[in-house]
């Protein structure tokens, strides 16, 4: 905000701050400064303040403001407007003009201090002019003005003064502004930022908490945070609309007739669901229509419904003393699926009497139950025998209570019970058989169509029984056992039912039984026994070796089928880039996490043109809270940053391997876009390196390379190319665990193995952790993520160094093109820089592939004595066990044990034989010698 707006002269910016100029009320400290008025470059006259004591030395002259309350702010800006006459176009000045002049400020609580010392001024900085101007430009009408802003801390007083010290130039002072800078009122996430004077420090955040806008209520505390340049940065929480709002243009506006909204987590209003309505703005909920209705546990979303009418075609068939009752649903269920039944029941004395109906007792059941049934069945037991019952069924539902409605909703049946047989007889009784008659029931209940005999023998006690039926009152019951109690129930069916079965009867079968083995059995019955015995176990043998055999047959081929199917093939990669909605890819690779259990709690970081990092916690429901990294897409975004910013999240959403960034779920529904991933306590590894350097040990850091190997060997296996595999994209968490990350650069490999990916726009290449093929004819293989591979490993060795240190793109080019490759860093195994000089092969083919690259890792992890041997170490009689002497193992390609090179052939091998005979002339006669030249 400034303190003053631009006005022709210096004296009218500061109105009360000079005045001895305006209305005289102050002196003002000016030493040898004028009050001059000039002609601009249109004219026009304007006030300056000016001095120009150039021929005498040692100047020394001063022009003070008054105080300037510093209005809450804690940084202000000086904005000079000034011109300043070249020292050369000046005869006789030499050692005397000056052009520059000083800048300084006092803070104090005084308004008015009518002197202040030299010594209390603190310098801002000396001012020089960009453009200075010569007698030519006077007369030729030239103004040639310079503007300069600086910027002062001002902290410790309500006010400051500025002053200006001329040293002797010839300057005049044409406007001065003072201003601060704000974050301006602002509205996000329907809370109210109010106005907020930056920091003192220009890095300096100022978090500010938000107050919700009117009809809106808290959804989690509102935060942002004020940037030192006057912008908001890193909206956190915010409000909700409260019920009967909703949020348009950045504030809560009533729902319109017709529309409501229920709750303050809703998206926004709804159009009244069907049977309802609502007549004013601002509804949470609508009413339902005449004749329609809401139960207590209807959401608001739901439509009015009506109770269901009575249920149709009610049948009862009668068992004894027992009843089945079944009916049809009701036509009309009312628009609503919860209908259940209810079977109010009265009962009477005999049929033949006269009484009034009575509420049935206790002792009656129903199943599976009396009331809130599901089913249109149930069946109704332990009634007395011939009584008159009449049943009520109710169909009701949600509503049913609240719209009154009752015996509308019912249909009722009468049943009469049946009398059981009183007794029977028996009239004939045989070894095998038993002749029954029985008298008919006292009453009964109409024209008795049939009669039903249940028998069994006694020891059996109904386990296993028999059934005859007769239409008449006796029966013949034949092939019983001789000498065996047999026990019998009998019982009459009418149109209305079978009644219940009499009392038991018990009957014995007389004695005389058959003999079927011993004296008197015929011997070639005897023989026609065991010979039939005899070829059934055969019979039996036969079947069941043939039906083990097919089983077998059919287990094997079921076998067979099934290791079709074991081993499905290795999981491939797929390309977001191929789906024509990114949605889609989005939706089928990660997870929509909710927002509401993402929890932001502060900044650690910016994503370039994408937005900014911060950490939090994640709790997902029925899991426990974890620490996440929390990428957002910036507002304004286009829709090929979206799909940009998407892609990533695509892509990691098909990974799971421990050294992969795990993607934990996206946020697609709501504003901003976010990217949970998995926290990495440590950061880049880069960063990591360079701040923790030479305090890990040798075995360490290769553990470090192992887990880059192992997750890139896993990419490989998935066709998939990372294109920008280096240190800073590789994340370490708290147990020193690397995984690879950033797979914004990423593309996928054909189905060929040796198929390259050709960029389908000109994009940054990183040229010192790029292959030389794919710098050149922009081919991306695994081969060249080999190299950038061998890069990485040099980077850890050299806790962080940067490749190629200061050279430039083109110089590393060149250099790479001519066999150069990085030197071993300081203390680095010679095995491991071996490795790095295999992964940086000229021809692709002779790189080892990120599988070869892993086992030989773990080789040296099982082998820690193969890593002690540096480049700065004298060749020993025991180097690797190759069983060679003097040989070394250091190869990857092939996996052999080659002997120590001389200068020579190391000079050939890296293209620089030429410098063979510089080399020897300077008495670099082996390749211990060579590691005392350095990089120049």
């Amino acid at each position: 905000l400034p303190l003053g707006n631009y006005f022709p002269a210096f004296w009218c910016i500061f109105m009360h701050h000079f005045p001895h100029v305006c209305k005289g009320k102050h002196q003002i400290k000016a030493q040898r400064w004028e009050e001059v008025s000039i002609m601009d470059e249109k004219n026009i006259p304007i006030r300056t303040y000016q001095v120009c004591n150039v021929l005498e030395p040692n100047q020394n002259n001063w022009l003070r403001t008054d105080w300037i309350p510093r209005s809450g702010a804690q940084r202000v800006y000086v904005e000079v407007k000034f011109t300043l006459r070249d020292c050369n176009s000046l005869p006789g000045v030499t050692g005397t003009c000056k052009e520059t002049f000083n800048l300084y400020y006092h803070e104090s609580n005084e308004v008015r201090e009518s002197y202040i010392k030299e010594s209390s001024f603190i310098k801002v900085d000396t001012v020089a002019a960009d453009e200075s101007f010569t007698q030519v430009d006077v007369g030729d009408r030239i103004m040639k003005l310079n503007t300069e802003v600086r910027d002062v801390k001002v902290t410790t007083r309500k006010g400051f003064y500025l002053a200006f010290q001329d040293v002797g130039a010839c300057i005049a002072l044409v406007s001065v502004r003072v201003f601060y800078k704000t974050c301006p009122l602002t509205i996000r996430n329907l809370a109210t930022f109010p106005d907020t004077v930056t920091g003192a420090d220009t890095s300096s955040l100022v978090e500010v908490r938000g107050s919700c806008v009117n009809q809106s209520e808290e959804r989690e505390e509102p935060k942002m945070y004020c940037g030192a340049d006057g912008e908001w940065l890193v909206p956190i929480g915010g409000c909700f609309c409260s019920p009967g709002y909703e949020e348009k243009g950045g504030a809560c506006k009533a729902c319109s007739a017709g529309f409501y909204k229920a709750k303050s987590s809703d998206a926004g209003c709804f159009k009244c669901p069907p049977h309802s309505h609502s007549v004013r703005d601002g509804a949470t909920v609508c009413d339902c229509h005449s004749g329609f209705f809401r139960a207590d546990s209807d959401p608001p979303s739901m439509a009015c419904t009506q109770p269901p009418s009575a249920p149709q075609q009610l049948i009862s068939v009668v068992n004894e003393t027992s009843v089945v009752l079944e009916w049809a649903p009701p036509r009309r269920l009312g628009g609503r699926s919860d209908t259940s039944y209810n079977y109010p029941r009265m009962g009477s004395g005999s049929i033949s009497s006269s009484q009034l109906c009575l509420p049935c007792g206790s002792d009656v059941l129903f199943s599976p139950g009396q009331t809130g049934l599901k089913t249109t069945r149930v069946v109704v037991s332990e009634l007395r025998a011939h009584t008159h019952y009449t049943f009520i069924v109710h169909a009701r539902n949600g509503v049913s209570q609240a719209s009154g409605a009752g015996a509308a909703q019912s249909v009722s049946v009468s049943v009469t019970t049946n009398q059981a047989v009183s007794s029977i007889l028996a009239i004939d009784v045989t070894r095998h058989s038993l002749s029954l008659s029985w008298q008919q029931p006292d009453r009964p209940n109409g024209v008795i169509l049939e009669y039903e005999v249940k028998f069994y023998e006694k020891d059996q006690k109904e386990r296993s029984y028999r059934i005859m039926r007769t239409f008449s009152r006796s029966v013949d019951v034949t092939g019983l056992n001789p000498l065996t109690v047999y026990v019998f129930h009998v019982r009459a069916r009418t149109a209305a039912g079978y009644g219940e079965f009499s009392a038991p009867f018990e009957f014995s079968t007389n004695s005389d039984p058959f003999p079927l083995i011993g004296e008197g059995v015929n011997s070639a019955f005897l023989l026609l026994s065991v010979s039939g015995v005899g070829i059934l176990l055969l019979i039996s043998a036969a079947v069941f070796i043939i039906s083990r055999r097919r089983s077998k047959y059919s287990k094997t081929k079921q076998d067979s089928e099934e290791e079709k199917h074991l081993n499905p093939g290795v999981k491939i990669y797929v390309d977001p880039f191929t789906y024509e909605d990114p949605d889609q890819a989005i939706h089928e690779f990660a997870k929509e996490i909710d927002v509401s259990s993402i929890h932001i709690e502060k900044v650690i970081g910016m994503v370039g043109e994408f937005g900014e990092v911060c950490s939090g916690r994640l709790r997902v429901q029925g899991k426990r809270e974890i620490y996440v990294a929390i990428k957002s897409l910036k507002a304004g975004y286009s829709d090929k940053q979206r799909r940009d910013f998407l892609s990533e999240a695509s892509i990691m959403g098909q990974f799971d391997h421990p050294n992969i960034i795990r993607l934990e779920g996206v946020v697609t529904r709501c504003k901003p876009l976010m990217i949970i991933t998995e926290y990495m306590e440590n950061g880049s590894l880069d960063a990591f390196l360079r701040k923790h350097d030479g305090q890990f040990t040798v075995i360490q850091l290769v553990g470090m390379l192992r887990g880059i190997a192992s997750g890139m060997k896993y990419l490989s296996d998935m066709s998939y190319v990372h294109r920008d595999l280096a240190a800073r994209n590789i994340l370490v968490n708290s147990n020193l665990v690397c995984k690879v990350s950033d797979f914004g650069l990423s593309r996928v490999l054909e189905d060929d193995p040796e198929a390259a990916y050709t960029t389908r726009v000109r994009r940054k290449i990183p040229i010192r952790w790029t292959a030389p093929e794919a710098i050149t004819y922009r081919k991306f293989t695994t081969a060249s993520d080999v190299w950038s591979y061998g890069i990485v490993m040099w980077e850890v060795v050299s806790y962080g160094e940067r490749p190629y240190w200061d050279m430039n793109n083109q110089d590393v080019i060149k250099a790479i093109e001519e066999g150069y490759r990085l030197p071993a860093p300081m203390d680095c195994p010679v095995v491991l820089h071996q490795l790095m000089l295999d992964c940086w092969e000229r021809e692709r083919a002779e790189r080892p592939t990120f599988s070869q690259i892993l086992n030989m890792l773990d080789k040296l992890i099982r082998n820690p004595g193969t890593l002690r041997r540096t480049g700065g170490d004298r060749p020993a009689g025991t180097m690797l066990e190759s069983g060679m002497g003097s040989e070394v193992c250091v190869s990857v390609l092939p996996e052999v044990c080659v002997p120590e090179w001389s200068v020579c052939e190391w000079l050939q091998s890296i293209g620089l034989e030429r410098y063979r005979d510089t080399l020897a002339a300077a008495g670099y006669t082996s390749l211990d010698s060579l590691l005392a030249l350095t990089h120049q």
